[in-house]
């Protein structure tokens, strides 16, 4: 178990979007989230697909708070600032402590897509790895054909290094993915 357990973060927002962690409360918002999304989203990511329902929005934030305590990654989901409607999620997963670096993930449900809302969350969980978790790289890997999130991945800076072949599993079939970096500067 890790000993860097990094307590849940406060104040992340731009005014326009907070981060946070999921609470119990969150299940049926993040189901209907989900479920919407299964058209935009769901065609990149297999989690999203119609049948999600509440247990599976449970087991996930089950599974959230684990990655938290174990410091292996950090889940929080995309609200409006203030309280709001939720938006979609974001992470910094797949953490490798020995060589400082991380996943970058994000999604918007589909009726707040086209709004800038991932490149907004994007950048405040690219602080929060840097400043917070510590680590010197953040990778953001996506199918080479999901235009969108590559498109987010350079407003947010990622540099593209390449295509990596069969890199991803989308629909049960391996596919090649683009690798996009960003590097820890001084913020």
């Amino acid at each position: 178990m890790s000993t860097d357990i990094l307590p849940y973060p406060t104040g992340l927002t731009d005014g326009i979007v907070e981060l946070r962690v999921h609470r119990d409360t969150d299940a049926a918002a993040l189901t209907e989230a989900v479920c919407e999304s299964v058209d935009t989203v769901g065609r990149w990511q297999d989690w999203c697909h119609p049948a999600y329902d509440i247990d599976d929005a449970r087991r996930w934030m089950d599974l959230c708070r684990k990655d938290w305590l174990l410091g292996d990654g950090y889940e929080m989901l995309i609200v409006e600032a203030g309280g709001g409607r939720l938006l979609g999620g974001v992470g910094v997963n797949q953490r490798n402590r020995e060589q400082r670096f991380a996943n970058l993930g994000y999604w918007v449900r589909e009726s707040a897509q086209h709004r800038g809302i991932a490149t907004r969350a994007g950048r405040l969980a690219i602080e929060f790895a840097f400043r917070t978790v510590k680590i010197e790289r953040l990778e953001i890997v996506a199918a080479q054909d999901n235009l969108p999130s590559r498109r987010t991945a350079e407003r947010l800076g990622g540099i593209f290094e390449g295509i990596l072949r069969k890199r991803l599993v989308v629909k049960n079939k391996s596919t090649d993915a683009a690798m996009y970096s960003l590097i820890r500067e001084d913020l």
